[in-house]
């Protein structure tokens, strides 16, 4: 009889153990955690996919990561402000003003040229007697910062104003360090009467190998009081290019 008691004491025990092991795989498996052949790096790796994917959407990524314009055309310039012929003192250059709406019309990239030491006087007749004695001298006055890479750039328009009948010598500068071999170079100038005064037959010379194409001349009183006007030379003349 005692025997017997066992036996079944002992049955209804394994009975309870596997029902409650039954129980345990079931909710496990309605609440979604992985099964035994699921490693943890995996469900790892499956979370951080989603995250990427709401935080980034997919059509957006390159979008986010492209920093570059990918413009083929690029314009380079130098200016002055301060005093200058027939404007008074100006805090942005005549040749600048003309630079933005090349860039403007074209999608262009910029690169003004800047002087790393710059100490040009901000009086008219003062920064004349300085432009002369550099042109006297041939100078190369040294660029700030780096040059731009120009590889990829078809077109280049390279602007500045004219000093004593020439490109200011730190523009030669900046002709000598590049090589414009196969590059449509098309030049601009900003001036007080003097017109281009020269600039696409000296900048041929300066850039061998590269195709100087017509070039713009800009009064420096109409950058400054007739920007409608400017706009609208600027307008043709790129037209003109057949850009």
């Amino acid at each position: 009889m005692m025997k017997k008691w066992t036996g079944l004491l002992l049955a209804a025990c394994l009975m309870f153990t596997l029902a409650g092991c039954g129980s345990s795989t079931e909710n496990n498996t309605s609440k979604g955690i992985a099964d035994d052949k699921t490693t943890p790096t995996e469900i790892e790796d499956a979370v951080t996919d989603d995250l990427l994917e709401e935080a980034i959407p997919e059509d957006k990524l390159s979008e986010e990561t492209d920093t570059s314009s990918g413009s083929n055309i690029l314009v380079v310039y130098f200016a002055r402000t301060g005093e200058q012929y027939g404007v008074g003192v100006i805090d942005k250059g005549n040749t600048a003003i003309v630079a933005e709406m090349i860039a403007e019309e074209t999608g262009a990239d910029t690169f003004e040229i800047l002087p790393a030491n710059d100490t040009y006087p901000m009086t008219y007749e003062e920064l004349t007697d300085v432009a002369k004695q550099e042109l006297n001298d041939n100078a190369r006055p040294e660029i700030a910062g780096t040059l731009p890479d120009i590889s990829s750039y078809d077109t280049i328009f390279i602007g500045a104003p004219v000093w004593w009948g020439d490109w200011p010598m730190i523009c030669y500068t900046y002709f000598e360090a590049n090589d414009f071999t196969g590059k449509n170079l098309a030049p601009f100038s900003t001036h007080a009467g003097s017109g281009l005064s020269g600039f696409d037959s000296k900048l041929a010379k300066a850039a061998p190998g590269a195709t100087v194409l017509e070039g713009l001349a800009i009064a420096g009183t109409d950058a400054q009081n007739d920007q409608d006007s400017v706009r609208n030379k600027v307008q043709d003349w790129i037209t003109k290019l057949g850009l």
